[in-house]
């Protein structure tokens, strides 16, 4: 039978009922020895688990082997372990609970809680976590608070974890021993001593004062300018009304990382997160979905989809990690013939990638050209149509026969492995460099380009392309 005893802060933090525990002649063992002043005080014997410290490897070990002494010891003998500050907050009593049965609790005043008190900070919506619990991920979530900030090693991780989120100048309490000192947070690990009852208390910060947001903050920024009272613009849209612009968002990033701008790829993917954010509150605002909805779909389709991370699944190789994903995706939607796959492409894509993607997807079934010299003579036969369409005069039947000459040009490019796409942005990108520079030379020469006869045209465009082709840097 195992018994957990919360020691509190301080030695007058020990409640009655964790009193009579101590003294009912069970086994005493406190997690380690500077935790045990409480225990001493009460004139019994105790045994510690120190040198459980020094053989473990890492914090996430240490927790596992502090749990599984106090479980073996109670096999032998009714054992009652003895933590620091709350029993809720220590890692190694809640493996204990979770593994023993039926046992029984006496806890004390948490870390965190005396912490927040000392800081005269009372809000109820507060987080807390453990300085030793760090490698997971921590949300800025404030007030705050981090407690066993034991060493100035430990100071100094909690130090960059927190000036990451939060940044450097962000106001701190540091609390240790009942005294609390105002700091910034770059000085968490100057400070002159540091022990168990050490904690950090960032308090919360008014939104005009911040200098860093995070994920929540825009979701708040948003929800305020589509509230009542808010932006006059901001609450008139619609989903409707707003599709276009991430699109245009869209590209705007792709430009940005074209261009290899750090600062610009920030700037715009922030505008494509923001777009998002304004989707999930017009869903909110009309009672159907939240944030909360967005960010726990996507989390549930990439733990689902990756099932050679989260699952039984393996993949030696991106190709492997693609099969996975696509076979998984699949699975999720519902597809069991390739028709539903090339039905699934979106007919909002743009015009030229959705028709790679259809032709793709149709491949899988078979349904393709033999090779690319078949893919070939297509474009012939459709150049042919067109043509002969546009001798006609009639308009519907050149749109369609224009459309069916770009198609099987696609179905060239996808079997000769290009993005097709892409290659159309690169090319387009090239002959607007090929015409400014036409341009150029045209109006160095005092001339104009509307003037010239084709003849001509075409050998200043020749002297163009061969300079820029000409070009190191380019």
């Amino acid at each position: 039978m195992v018994s957990i005893v919360g020691l509190g802060i301080d030695p007058s933090d020990l409640t009655e009922g964790a009193k009579q525990e101590l003294l009912s002649g069970k086994k005493i063992i406190v997690r380690a020895e500077r935790f045990a002043a409480a225990v001493r005080a009460l004139g019994v014997s105790f045994e510690t688990l120190d040198c459980v410290y020094e053989s473990s490897r890492n914090f996430d070990s240490l927790h596992k082997n502090l749990a599984a002494r106090v479980l073996g010891a109670a096999k032998e003998r009714d054992v009652v372990y003895c933590v620091p500050g709350s029993v809720e907050e220590d890692i190694s009593a809640q493996i204990v609970l979770k593994k023993s049965r039926g046992a029984a609790v006496f806890d004390s005043v948490s870390k965190s809680a005396d912490a927040f008190r000392r800081a005269k900070i009372f809000s109820c919506n507060r987080a807390a976590y453990s300085a030793y619990d760090l490698e997971k991920y921590i949300r800025a979530v404030l007030p705050l608070c981090v407690y066993d900030i034991d060493c100035d090693l430990v100071a100094g991780d909690v130090k960059l974890k927190l000036c990451d989120m939060l940044g450097d100048e962000t106001p701190c309490f540091f609390v240790k021993n009942g005294k609390v000192k105002k700091i910034k947070l770059y000085e968490l690990d100057r400070q002159k001593e540091y022990d168990e009852t050490t904690a950090l208390v960032v308090d919360d910060t008014p939104l005009l004062k911040k200098k860093r947001f995070d994920f929540y903050d825009l979701c708040e920024v948003m929800r305020r300018l589509r509230a009542p009272g808010g932006c006059p613009w901001d609450r008139a849209q619609t989903h409707e009304s707003i599709r276009k612009n991430m699109v245009e968002e869209a590209y705007e990033l792709v430009d940005a990382i074209d261009s290899k701008d750090d600062g610009k790829i920030v700037e715009e993917a922030g505008d494509v997160l923001m777009q998002a954010v304004f989707h999930a509150q017009l869903g909110e605002d009309r009672g159907a979905f939240d944030c909360a909805d967005v960010t726990s779909g996507v989390c549930e389709k990439l733990i689902f989809r990756h099932s050679h991370i989260f699952g039984g699944d393996n993949a030696k190789n991106a190709d492997d990690a693609l099969s996975v994903w696509e076979r998984n995706k699949r699975a999720e939607k519902g597809q069991k013939t390739t028709g539903d796959s090339v039905a699934d492409v979106p007919a909002g894509f743009p015009a030229l990638l959705r028709a790679q993607k259809v032709g793709k997807r149709a491949s899988k079934a078979g349904y393709d050209f033999k090779d690319i010299e078949e893919a070939a003579e297509k474009i012939g036969e459709e150049l042919s149509e067109l043509l002969q369409a546009v001798k006609e005069g009639d308009a519907a039947h050149i749109s369609e026969e224009t459309g069916d000459l770009l198609f099987s040009a696609v179905n060239v490019g996808r079997l000769a492995g290009a993005d097709c796409e892409e290659s159309l942005r690169e090319s387009t990108k090239k002959f607007v460099a090929r015409f400014l520079k036409t341009e150029s030379l045209i109006l160095q020469d005092g001339k104009e380009m509307q003037n010239l006869a084709p003849e001509e045209l075409w050998a200043y465009y020749e002297r163009a392309k061969e300079q820029i082709d000409a070009d190191p840097s380019r």
